[in-house]
This record gives structure tokens, C-alpha cells and sequence, in this order.
């Protein structure tokens, strides 16, 4: 599995890129967005990558953060939901609001991403709420014990955070640091993607 590839970016194209890595030019399928979002050509990157293999061969589907790349992974397991719709998903939304949309059951904001239409969301909702949401049922010793009773907010920031692969221990202890008064699930979100990626 490929997790990453640093180096130049040599050539950009409407939905794939090529990187200069010691000589090899991998190709690496982005979207519109992410690609909106590199440096001028010729500059060094890290791009973070998923790796497919299907009956037709391998791709490379290039992202900006760790956070994109585990979402795709989650999209794409979904039924009837390939990598470019995916992507255009991602596109559209970050992966937190995605999370709180699916959380919310918000069919509608996962509707305005390009090729997602109303059954679409509504079985990316069904297949995806019971992978994000977590049951901290008869786990009293742990750490998710300490948020029974805290607001809607909190909660579903600690969902996302562990939706998108990091620990319940470090995704507890961020939102605990982060969360004061009113602040919005997608507002604690944020700080705390801040304040993990740093470590």
C-alpha cells in the first residue's frame, strides 16, 4: 500500500496529476478541488493516496490530508459508490461535514455533491451512520465514559474524530481541551483536527 508520495509536481490535469518521486512519475487521481488547492507545478508536495485495484488494475487517488484519504475509504465502501463519486463528494464537503450531515441525517447537504442524489445520500446515511456513530455502551472505564451527558456537540465530535481513524483516548482528550460554552460540533471538530495533527 502506497500511503504517500513527496515530491515535485510535474503535470496537472482536469482530474489527475503527475509527481516527480526520484525519477518515477506516478499519476494520481485527484479532484477538482484537491487539485485547486496544490502549489504551482514544478513545486514539492506530499499528497496522501489510497491505492485501487480492481478487474481493470490499480489507481492511485491522491489527497491533501489523512482525513480525506479515510473518508474515501468509507465513502467507497458504501454500495454503489465508486471513487469518482467520492471524490466528488469530498469535493464538496470536508470530511466533518460530511460526518455531521450523515450523523444528522441531512440527506439534502449530501445531495449537492456532484452525482449524489436523494437515494443516493439516503443509503450513504444507512450504510455509514453505524460505522461513525459509536456505542460506548458497558464501557465504563473508558475514556468515551466521561462524555455520558455531554451536549449533542461534543458527542458528535468525538464520533467524527473516530470515523476518521484516530483513538478514542486521543479523540476524547482533544475534544475535552478544545470544547468551551456554545461552541458548534463542526467549530470543535476543526480545533481538534488542528491540535492532532500537530500531536
Amino acid at each position: 500500500m502506497i500511503a504517500y508520495l513527496k515530491g515535485s509536481l510535474e503535470s496537472v490535469y482536469e482530474r489527475s496529476i503527475i509527481i516527480d518521486v526520484g525519477g518515477v512519475g506516478y499519476l494520481v487521481n485527484a479532484s477538482p478541488a484537491t487539485i485547486g488547492r496544490l502549489p504551482a507545478r514544478g513545486n514539492n508536495l506530499q499528497i496522501f493516496t489510497y491505492l485501487q485495484s480492481n478487474d481493470t488494475g490499480q489507481s492511485l487517488h491522491g489527497f491533501l490530508t489523512q482525513e480525506e484519504v479515510r473518508m474515501f475509504t468509507l465513502l467507497i465502501s458504501v454500495s454503489g459508490i465508486g471513487p469518482k463519486v467520492a471524490s466528488a463528494i469530498l469535493g464538496a464537503m470536508s470530511p466533518q461535514q460530511i460526518i455531521l450531515a450523515i450523523v444528522a441525517e441531512d440527506a439534502v447537504a449530501l445531495s449537492k455533491a456532484p452525482g449524489v442524489g436523494k437515494k443516493t445520500a439516503q443509503r450513504l446515511m444507512l450504510e455509514l451512520k453505524d460505522k461513525i456513530k459509536t456505542d460506548s455502551a458497558g464501557e465504563d472505564t473508558s475514556p468515551a465514559f466521561a462524555m455520558r451527558g455531554e451536549t449533542t456537540a461534543k458527542q458528535d465530535a468525538m464520533d467524527a474524530l473516530l470515523a476518521l481513524g484516530y483513538g478514542r483516548a486521543e479523540a476524547v482528550q482533544a475534544v475535552l481541551e478544545i470544547a468551551e460554552g456554545e461552541m458548534s460540533a463542526d467549530g470543535i471538530i476543526k480545533q481538534a483536527l488542528k491540535k492532532l495533527s500537530k500531536g
